[in-house]
């Protein structure tokens, strides 16, 4: 499970060495200037063209029912996309990183003979993905980190991995100076990045939709059909919605949305439109039985009557 999140007021953290990327950063946020733009020119600077920070209080193997939290300069329908297609699943940046101290170079081109990895990545590619370096560290107060500078350039000419390698050592400052001093703060175990109220953090327009369609018995399938979206796009936000509600499953979150007044399940709701369009069916059908049979039963009662006459018992 992904959600967006933005990145904390940034802190001083007294005693470690000063980044020059991160104090740039931080005037950028005390200036009210948008971190993305400020973050681009500091990845560029290395060599590379994105950045992606995820956080997850899940330690083990990575599954796309995991909860992270995630900030990048990425556009945002890649980052909805990584989370509805299970991405997090197969792209080898993040399953051969995870757990993992040691920086992890990757290439587009060293995964052509996977399947998986290859189809991951030619869609990846339309974003700008196509190489990079990827770190992962834990935090005993927040989880476990992972941090991805990304580039459009695979295969990655043996210059172009020196001159990585170089560097590597700012990439991983880059990364570990990010969290402590915007992101530490944001996320623990037991509470939403978003800062949510007691009663719950808030659903999207689309989720408090799914969660109503639900409460009435609805399916995936059949909220697929209502909304006009595909069932495991409708799965993809009932994992959105169990992770902001912390529910163990589709039953409790219904539970807990009624229960925190998000959703109403008692108000009248329109039919799906199959259900409509058989119903339509099934009356022209019946209108058009009895025009046809009225003629039919009238002819029988004529000939019935006739045979009495003819033979009369």
């Amino acid at each position: 499970m992904l959600a967006l999140i933005d990145p904390g007021e940034p802190a001083a953290v007294s005693g470690y060495f000063d980044d020059d990327a991160v104090g740039r950063l931080a005037n950028a946020a005390l200036a009210g200037r948008p971190l993305t733009a400020e973050m681009q020119n500091v990845v560029a600077e290395l060599g590379f063209a994105g950045f992606t920070y995820a956080m997850s209080s899940d330690a083990g193997p990575t599954r796309r029912d995991t909860r992270c939290f995630v900030w990048s300069t990425l556009p945002g329908d890649w980052v909805v996309r990584y989370g509805e297609c299970g991405y997090i699943e197969i792209d080898p940046a993040m399953t051969r990183s995870w757990n993992r101290s040691v920086p992890l170079f990757w290439d587009a081109a060293d995964y052509a003979n996977d399947r998986r990895c290859s189809a991951y990545f030619a869609d990846a590619r339309r974003f700008g993905i196509a190489s990079g370096v990827s770190i992962s560290f834990s935090d005993r107060d927040h989880g476990r980190i992972y941090v991805a500078v990304s580039s459009p350039i695979s295969p990655v000419p043996h210059e172009r991995q020196c001159a990585i390698g170089q560097r590597l050592g700012e990439i991983v400052l880059l990364a570990l100076s990010f969290h402590e001093c915007f992101m530490a703060r944001l996320v623990d175990r037991a509470a939403s990045p978003s800062g949510a109220a007691a009663t719950g953090p808030s659903l999207s327009p689309r989720e408090t939709q799914c969660l109503e369609f639900a409460a009435k018995g609805m399916t995936s399938a059949d909220i697929g059909i209502k909304l006009g979206i595909r069932p495991r796009t409708a799965n993809f936000h009932f994992r959105n919605i169990m992770s902001k509600l912390d529910a163990l499953n589709r039953n409790e979150a219904i539970a807990l949305g009624i229960a925190r007044g998000l959703i109403r399940p008692g108000r009248p709701g329109a039919p799906l439109a199959a259900v409509e369009r058989r119903e339509k069916g099934f009356e022209v059908s019946r209108k058009r039985s009895l025009e046809i049979d009225a003629p039919t039963i009238d002819r029988m009662r004529k000939a019935d009557l006739a045979r009495v006459q003819e033979h009369p018992t």
